[in-house]
């Protein structure tokens, strides 16, 4: 049985990544890493995700995005089945980050 993945808000991840408390995961595609990034995040293609070796510890907070959230939800699905204890996935994706905490960031 799958435990739910927990979801945090940009709001809530940019106060994380203010303390440098979060491995942020990027599971978008390179074009779309290409064009816009959250800033500090490491790319790792969803369809790669299960074949990569994750540098972090099985404790340590890992934030997933995407566009949206979608894939960035079952991306963090597959860490808490590699026995990773503190995964989140980001509501809204990258659009809800340009919406709600930089504008700056562009939608897609």
């Amino acid at each position: 049985m799958n435990k739910q993945v927990e979801q945090i808000s940009p709001r809530e991840l940019q106060k994380r990544l203010e303390k440098n408390s979060v491995k942020l995961i990027d599971v978008r595609e390179q074009r779309e890493w290409d064009y816009c990034r959250i800033e500090g995040a490491e790319l790792i293609p969803v369809q790669q995700v299960a074949d990569t070796d994750i540098d972090a510890e099985t404790d340590d907070e890992i934030v997933c995005y995407c566009h949206t959230g979608q894939r960035s939800y079952f991306a963090a699905q597959i860490l808490q089945r590699q026995g990773f204890e503190n995964v989140y996935n980001l509501k809204g994706g990258i659009n809800a980050c340009s919406d709600d905490v930089d504008p700056s960031i562009p939608k897609y």
